[in-house]
């Protein structure tokens, strides 16, 4: 793959440096670059000062000037420390926080002293941090997770951008049909210039690191033992370069990054093309299973039941509900477009909240055989639903992994003539949050619980650019490879 100046990946501050060094290194002023290209010297000029996007076709005069690869040109690293610095402090001025105090912007020229550079760079350094402690709190997070998941909402679950660009990695590798190999993976990092690496000593904030310098991916050499599919930690990882990130701006960022690479992970892992064809068969048959989706594509449940999401609405015409609850009863993850009433908080965040006893996320658990096909009709304050769920075991309990849909759709599923059927009434307090009146009038007044707190619903999230990842331990990791 070759990255172009149009392409939302390649960053025009350091495109320009990139310029400007290559030129100075080959002893070229702007207007000798300027006669070699037969472009203006105040263009040029604005091109390496990242105020202007080349056309292709400039770009191409400039390699050929300069004498050096396009590509070279388009490369994603600084080309020196003193230019890395300037490129970061061109990005900190761009910053809205930063812009909002009205502050002039400070441009790092030849002139302005390196101690001077390096101290603007260290203040904009400390005033990130501070504004990122400042924002970082529980509420901030789940009212960017509750904006999140509408537009996940609005778009049906569906990213047409993150399909196309999937395929495209998919074409460039020649993968055809049937579950991506390893084989396919390292392929396709290879085409994104990057190679494997897998290492015993991985930070313990991290599921990857990469090195940008050397164009390493750095992964562990045994699975996390979270349920974590090793396929899908390479991919997501490869889908921040493939997608055009950049160091998150806040935690809605941050979030909205990573809904990006888990759906462009499980593009790769079940093509778009051979899943709907696989779904829409199973639909004309009446024999829609997310277990055989799983088993199709060699995934796991809960990345077959997310994937079906992306194109149930799309694709079928069927709108759906996903949930991941604890045995507990917490949500721990939910989507919907099918008007599904999941409790909510002031803020609208549904992550936290219990879910109805009466629901099929809960009633799984108290099954002779929870492991098994399950299948339930719910009717609800907003309708009646069919759900299918499964349970798997992790190291922090029992979860359901939950697919549901309004009953008209229900015949399209395999289970859809389930019998199996209970009332909900919430958020009524009296359909299954308020205890009986005999057991209110014996206990009330004679019972003290202990209330376990989740210390983690109290405390600010961890700040950083990307939330919770010790830095420290990152660059040590680094320099240890490196040398």
């Amino acid at each position: 793959m070759t990255a172009s100046p149009s392409d939302p990946s390649v960053d025009l501050v350091t495109l320009g440096q990139r310029l400007r060094h290559l030129r100075r290194t080959r002893g070229m002023t702007l207007d000798q670059l300027s006669d070699a290209v037969g472009r203006a010297p105040s263009q040029l000029s604005l091109i390496e000062n990242g105020k202007r996007e080349p056309k292709l076709s400039v770009l191409q005069a400039i390699a050929g000037a300069l004498g050096v690869p396009m590509q070279d040109l388009l490369r994603p690293e600084a080309p020196s420390r003193r230019a890395g610095l300037e490129i970061e402090l061109a990005h900190f001025q761009q910053n809205p926080a930063y812009q909002a105090l009205g502050l002039p912007v400070v441009r790092a020229g030849r002139r302005l002293p390196a101690d001077a550079l390096e101290s603007l760079i260290g203040m904009h350094r400390e005033l990130n941090r501070v504004l990122t402690e400042q924002t970082a709190t529980p509420e901030v997070a789940r009212r960017a997770n509750a904006q999140l998941r509408a537009d996940m909402r609005r778009r049906d679950n569906y990213y047409a951008e993150i399909e196309q660009a999937a395929a495209r990695v998919l074409q460039s590798v020649r993968h055809t049909t049937g579950p991506l190999s390893q084989r396919g993976i390292l392929d396709i990092a290879a085409q994104i210039g990057f190679t494997l690496h897998y290492v015993n000593d991985l930070p313990s904030s991290t599921r990857s690191v990469t090195d940008l310098k050397n164009r390493r991916i750095y992964l562990p050499q045994v699975a996390s033992g979270k349920g974590h599919d090793p396929r899908a930690v390479v991919l997501q990882t490869l889908g921040h370069f493939v997608l055009g990130h950049n160091d998150p701006a806040d935690y809605g960022d941050f979030l909205r990054q990573r809904v990006e690479v888990n759906y462009f992970a499980a593009a790769l892992l079940m093509p778009e093309k051979f899943a709907v064809d696989f779904l829409a068969e199973a639909k004309t048959d009446r024999a829609l299973a997310i277990d055989d989706f799983r088993d199709a594509f060699g995934v796991s449940y809960e990345t077959a039941a997310h994937r079906f999401t992306n194109l149930a609405t799309h694709h079928l015409g069927i709108p759906v509900h996903f949930a991941r609850v604890h045995e507990s009863g917490i949500v721990y993850k939910a989507y919907e477009n099918d008007n599904v009433r999941f409790p909510s908080d002031v803020t609208g965040a549904i992550e936290g909240q219990p879910v109805c006893r009466k629901w099929a996320s809960r009633t799984v658990f108290e099954a002779d055989d929870p492991y098994s096909s399950f299948y339930q009709f719910t009717d609800t304050t907003a309708g009646t639903y069919w759900c299918t769920v499964h349970v798997e075991a992790t190291s922090s309990g029992l979860f359901s992994v939950t697919v549901g849909t309004p009953y008209e759709h229900s015949r399209w599923f395999r289970g859809g003539d389930v019998t199996g059927r209970t009332v909900s009434h919430c958020p009524d307090p009296d359909c299954c949050r308020r205890p009986p009146a005999q057991l209110v009038d014996r206990w009330s007044g004679n019972a003290w619980p202990s209330a376990r707190v989740h210390s983690h619903l109290l405390a600010a999230l961890p700040p950083g650019t990307f939330p919770g990842v010790d830095n420290r331990d990152v660059y040590d990791f680094l320099e240890r490879r490196a040398l």
